[in-house]
């Protein structure tokens, strides 16, 4: 038998880099292996750029405006070339980290050859400890993963709701609580709830913060402060991690703790969570008639069921968001913990930050796609309110209890009365109608009743999607 693990170009292993590549493919840019070493070179190329422009270290010269603007073009066109010759390099290291500093030593050499240039060299990596670069590198990387891919994303999903809402805020809707029917609503009214709620939560991630921490071995400036006695080493360390758009960590061990990562994957988790609640009511709402899934027809729906046009999207999504979700749990638990001042365990779990992500991302792309193949039917959804004329004992008897405390007589009991109606049985409209005449209410209340159906005992649904932004 052929060896599959021998074919060329290399056969994906995962599900995100084979069959679902061209929906992650923008994450690539982000939490890639190649772009955290991309976000290494960034960091150490500020960092030396950061020591000449601020003359940290006595007697090195200034770099020029073209060696900082090659410097920083070493990091715009890093490519598949740098990707492999930094391999190489770190095939002798043994070190990804040493390998980024002698591929820059490499450049450096080049665009500052002369012989009194050389001691420059010796600031890339000065002072800093791997932890310096890699949790810059991380936090750069995170932070553009989020901002510049999966919140586009995750708002355009939600504004696509927030849509559908609207469209929909007028059309009755039967309530099921507890699988039973429940108060009538409207279906605009139900999917305003869902994308309130993950709104929130975009609106909780907006505001995350990056932390980033630049302080050496044991976070103590230890090397710094013996090497260099006369600067001022905590303000050089802000001013640094500050001018990459991160916020300022002073008080660290070895590694930067982590915490707001934690915050944040529980912040995704969270919405994954609510989106997960939404496929499954969209699928049951599917399952009953009240969606038509009539675009696309050229698809297949069943193997064998011609008829059959089956809710694939909304399953997909809901297998993404829980094998996203399991990933963004064990990332948010196990990178707040670090035994005394560093172990390792965070930098192997951080290599997964790029697959929790691409889940989730996935799953937005499936419902996405999902929502925008569906068709409300008004009409399934009046029949099963037809069907239920039981779901208005609740006004009738509210109405009762009201009149009962202003003293109108024959309230009595409101509550046992339409359950004696209701309960166990089905009554239609005349059944309803024929209570409410002989229940002795005020004219005009009877009136209101005798007129209410199931279809418009909504309320003020319609009105309160109005509440979304």
């Amino acid at each position: 038998m052929a060896s599959l693990a021998d074919a060329q170009p290399a056969i994906a292993l995962g599900a995100l880099d084979g069959r679902y590549r061209a929906a992650v493919a923008p994450l690539v840019d982000h939490l890639s292996e190649a772009a955290l070493n991309r976000e290494r070179v960034r960091v150490e190329v500020e960092w030396l750029i950061h020591q000449t422009t601020h003359g940290i270290v006595p007697g090195v010269r200034h770099l020029t405006d073209a060696e900082v603007a090659a410097l920083r073009g070493v990091v715009e066109t890093f490519g598949p070339a740098e990707v492999a010759e930094l391999a190489e390099i770190e095939r002798v290291t043994v070190h990804d980290v040493k390998a980024v500093e002698y591929f820059l030593k490499r450049r450096l050499a080049e665009i500052a050859p002369a012989d009194e240039d050389r001691g420059l060299a010796e600031l890339i990596h000065f002072g800093c400890t791997s932890e310096d670069i890699n949790n810059l590198s991380y936090a750069l990387m995170v932070k553009g993963a989020v901002a510049e891919v999966w919140l586009p994303k995750a708002q355009a999903l939600v504004d696509q709701v927030a849509t559908l809402a609207r469209e929909l805020r007028d059309v009755p809707l039967l309530a099921h609580t507890h699988g039973q029917p429940a108060t009538p609503t409207t279906m605009g009214k139900e999917l305003a709830v869902l994308a309130w709620r993950l709104g929130r939560q975009l609106r909780r991630i907006e505001r995350q913060e990056y932390l980033g921490k630049f302080n050496g071995a044991t976070g103590t400036f230890g090397a710094h402060a013996l090497a260099l006695p006369d600067v001022d080493w905590p303000a050089v360390s802000r001013e640094f991690v500050e001018g990459l758009g991160l916020t300022w960590n002073p008080l660290t061990t070895q590694i930067e703790s982590h915490d707001w990562q934690g915050e944040l994957y529980a912040d995704v988790a969270r919405f994954n969570r609510i989106l997960h609640n939404l496929c499954t009511d969209v699928w049951t709402y599917i399952s009953m008639g009240y969606f038509a899934q009539v675009r696309g027809q050229g698809t297949v729906g069943s193997s064998t069921m011609p008829h059959k046009v089956n809710p694939i999207r909304f399953e997909n999504a809901e297998a993404n968001l829980e094998v996203g979700n399991a990933l963004l749990d064990v990332l948010g638990s196990t990178l707040v913990q670090s035994r005394l001042q560093r172990d390792l365990t965070d930098s192997s779990m951080q290599r997964n930050i790029g697959s929790a992500f691409g889940h989730s991302l996935l799953a937005l792309d499936n419902v996405s796609r999902g929502l925008a193949g569906l068709d409300a039917v008004p009409d399934a959804m009046a029949a099963h309110l037809e069907a239920n004329w039981e779901v208005l004992g609740e006004p009738i008897q509210s109405a009762m209890r009201a009149l009962g405390a202003q003293g109108v007589p024959g309230m009595e009991e409101p509550y046992e009365r339409l359950k004696e109606l209701t309960r166990g049985r089905r009554v239609n409209g005349d059944d309803v109608r024929e209570f409410v005449r002989g229940l002795g209410l005020p004219a005009e209340v009877e009136e209101r009743f005798l007129a209410l159906t199931p279809q418009t005992y909504t309320a003020l649904a319609s009105r309160l999607v109005d509440y979304l932004p």
